[in-house]
C-alpha cells in the first residue's frame, strides 16, 4: 500500500527501454511506459575514446544494462539539468559532468531541488508543488515482478567535473562546446557540435509546451537563451524531450517563445 492507501497493478513490461539509432553515430534511448511530462530523451553519443550520454531518464530500471549492446567500454553520463527525470540514471556512470550551479544538487539530491517533494511516489504521483499540477500515475506498466515504486528515489551521482559556458566535451574524435541556456532552471546547458551543426539541447528549448514556471526558472534568463539560439546556425536539434527538429524550426521556437513573453 502507498501513502494513500492504494495498491495500483501495472503489467510487467518486457523493455523497460526503447532505442533508435541514427546514421551519425547517435542513438536514442526512452521510457515507453512513463508519461511524456517525465518521458526525457536519452542521447548516446559514441565515440573513439569514450562514449557520452547525455540525460539518463527516471533510473526506474537500468540505463546502462539497456544500453550493454550499444555503449562503448568508457562512458561519461551528462546532465542537462537537474531534474529527476534526466538524472535518474547518472549514478550508473563512473564519470558524469553537469553545469556548476547544479552539480551539487545532482551530487546530493534532495526532492526540492528535482521538483518532486516526500509525497512523490510514481505509482500515484500526488505533490504540493504548484509546478506539477498533475495527479495519477507516473508509470502504466513496473520494470520487474515486484518493484515497489514507493521506494524510488534519485540517487546520488559522481559529478567529476564541473561544467561552465564555452567548455569543450570531446569523444577523442568528437567535440562539443558546452552552451550555458539557463531559464528553464540555473544551470541548463547544450552540447554544440560546430562541424555536423548539431545541438543536443536539453529542456532549454524542444517541439512543444515549454516550462518557465517552476521554482527556480527565470524568464529573463530564458529570454537571453531564446536570443542566442534563435541566432545558432543549426543543422539538426536533438532536445530534451519530443522529435528532434531542423534549424530553422529553432529559430521558430525560439522566436515564437520571444513573442509569446513580450520580449
Amino acid at each position: 500500500m502507498n501513502d494513500w492507501g492504494v495498491k495500483l497493478i501495472f503489467p510487467i513490461a518486457s523493455n523497460w527501454f526503447a532505442c533508435k539509432h541514427f546514421d551519425d553515430g547517435v542513438s536514442l534511448f526512452w521510457e515507453p511506459h512513463v508519461i511524456p511530462l517525465f518521458r526525457c530523451n536519452i542521447w548516446h553519443i559514441r565515440g573513439r575514446d569514450r562514449d557520452l550520454v547525455i540525460d539518463s531518464g527516471m533510473g526506474f530500471a537500468s540505463l546502462k544494462e539497456a544500453g550493454r549492446k550499444v555503449f562503448g567500454h568508457k562512458v561519461c553520463g551528462i546532465a542537462t539539468h537537474a531534474h529527476l527525470d534526466h538524472t535518474g540514471g547518472l549514478y550508473e556512470f563512473d564519470e558524469c559532468m553537469a553545469h556548476h550551479v547544479e552539480a551539487d544538487g545532482i551530487r546530493n539530491p534532495s526532492w526540492n531541488y528535482t521538483l518532486a517533494d516526500e509525497k512523490f511516489n510514481p505509482e500515484f504521483f500526488s505533490s504540493s508543488f504548484t509546478d506539477f499540477p498533475i495527479e495519477g500515475p507516473v508509470v502504466d506498466a513496473s520494470p520487474e515482478v515486484g518493484y515497489d515504486f514507493s521506494q524510488w528515489k534519485i540517487r546520488p551521482a559522481r559529478i567529476c567535473r564541473e561544467l561552465e559556458d564555452g567548455d569543450i566535451v570531446d569523444t577523442g574524435d568528437r567535440s562539443f562546446e558546452v552552451l550555458h541556456l539557463p531559464g528553464h532552471s540555473p544551470g541548463s546547458i547544450g552540447l554544440w557540435e560546430v562541424r555536423t551543426r548539431t545541438l543536443f539541447a536539453g529542456d532549454a528549448i524542444y517541439d512543444g509546451q515549454l516550462i518557465d514556471d517552476l521554482h527556480h526558472s527565470s524568464i529573463p534568463d530564458y529570454i537571453k537563451t531564446m536570443s542566442r539560439l534563435a541566432s545558432l546556425p543549426a543543422r539538426v536539434v536533438h532536445a530534451g524531450h519530443n522529435d528532434s527538429f531542423c534549424g530553422e524550426r529553432l529559430a521558430y521556437l525560439a522566436h515564437r517563445y520571444l513573442r509569446r513573453v513580450g520580449a
